[in-house]
């Protein structure tokens, strides 16, 4: 993709502003239940740290209202957690727009929470214009939010003199420009899920391009109804199954396939308890639920990914976090991690059943992007990525005029 990257710019002495996505699970006590997020921003913190600049980062963190921040929205634990990690104090910084901080070389400070700010939400033009007076460079390097047209990931990057994306945003654009834009095949795309209307517009877009179309769960579930298998009281839509037919439709016309099981493991309740058997996909009763793929579909699949060039992965193929319908979804994350292909997996069930299976070291790339991540696979353009982009062209900064203000950071 064309956009300037942190590492062909000059950092030295400017100051540097670095948007983050620290939006971090808090526990009940307010301290941070997972600090995976931070830890993926470090590599582009310290590159700016060590080539001697003056660095700002900012993130949301839940959904403020604007104007009126409380204790519960602050990054206060984040910044905790940043100087633990980095082995300094990181200070927070409130009240930033207009700058009236000192930071010099060498120094990093978290700003408060970008979504408190009025005017961030809607991607304010001069908001942003107000924030780039005190920035040399700007750096996104938070895909998870690259979907949010905000000031902070939008605006922001078009009204700062240099706007650049940092070492975590470039690593998931390159991996997921590897896996879905030249992709060596077959490209096989993983897509389950409970509902195929949540997923219509990717399952519409993936059948374009893939070579396999994979399906479980729910959305599973409504693409063999279409076929005419009975599906008892599984989760389905039987109002989207000429849906289904469509994109079955769409895959065909350039030879590609839609993969799905054909035993399946059938229960007579939602629950870890439940009586279950294994059934091929006719044999499923009315008073049953389809909740795991079967054994034989599980050495189906295994084959099947054995055989792949490429992996798009997103969703388990069962109900894994119950212990009777987890084999699915543990056979799809060994084989996936198996498989000589490469691999790139992103969503938060995604990202459990990886975690809890013990693949994470041999899968090639785990994205950070949740609904980001979905969109790209839709084939959106994401606005903060748009930005970017942009700005690679000359002449294309945007700047809205503002009143001159007292403060900026000061710079010794």
């Amino acid at each position: 993709m064309n956009f300037l990257r942190l590492s062909d710019v000059d950092l030295a002495g400017k100051r540097v502003f670095i948007r983050a996505d620290f939006n971090v699970p808090l526990q009940a006590d307010g301290t941070l239940a997972d600090d995976t997020r931070i830890r993926a921003a470090l590599p582009g913190i310290l590159a700016c740290l060590e080539a001697g600049a003056a660095v700002m980062i900012t993130s949301h963190l839940g959904r403020p209202r604007e104007g009126a921040l409380t204790a519960a929205d602050s990054l206060a634990p984040v910044a905790a957690c940043l100087g633990d990690l980095l082995g300094r104090p990181v200070p927070l910084v409130r009240d930033w727009v207009d700058g009236g901080f000192t930071l010099r070389p060498g120094d990093v400070v978290l700003l408060e929470n970008c979504r408190g700010n009025v005017g961030e939400k809607a991607d304010d033009p001069a908001l942003a214009a107000r924030i780039a007076r005190f920035v040399d460079v700007y750096v996104n390097d938070a895909f998870g939010t690259a979907h949010r047209k905000e000031c902070t990931l939008h605006a922001l990057a078009m009204a700062a003199p240099v706007a650049c994306a940092g070492p975590l945003m470039c690593g998931e654009l390159d991996a997921l420009g590897r896996a879905l834009a030249q992709p060596a095949r077959p490209l096989a795309a993983i897509v389950a899920g409970s509902k195929v209307s949540t997923k219509l517009t990717i399952l519409e877009s993936l059948a374009d391009k893939v070579d396999v179309l994979v399906l479980g769960g729910g959305i599973a579930n409504t693409f063999l109804a279409a076929r005419g298998y009975p599906v008892g009281r599984s989760l389905y839509e039987p109002d989207l199954t000429d849906a289904a037919r469509a994109v079955q439709r769409r895959l065909a016309a350039h030879n590609g396939v839609v993969w799905l099981p054909e035993d399946v493991v059938a229960a007579d309740r939602f629950a870890a308890d439940a009586r279950t058997r294994c059934v091929h996909v006719d044999e499923v009763a009315a008073d049953e639920m389809i909740l795991d793929i079967g054994p034989d579909s599980r050495r189906s699949l295994a084959e099947l990914l054995e055989r792949a060039g490429t992996i798009v992965w997103n969703g388990p193929v069962g109900v894994f976090e119950l212990e009777p319908f987890a084999a699915g979804t543990a056979a799809l994350a060994g084989a996936v991690a198996a498989s000589p292909a490469f691999s790139i997996a992103g969503g938060g069930d995604t990202l459990s059943a990886i975690a809890r299976f013990g693949v994470a070291d041999r899968i090639d790339y785990i994205s950070t992007g949740g609904g980001a991540f979905l969109e790209f696979l839709e084939g959106r353009e994401l606005p903060a990525i748009a930005a970017l982009k942009a700005r690679a062209r000359p002449g294309s900064r945007r700047v809205e005029p503002v009143p001159a203000f007292e403060h900026e950071p000061e710079m010794t």
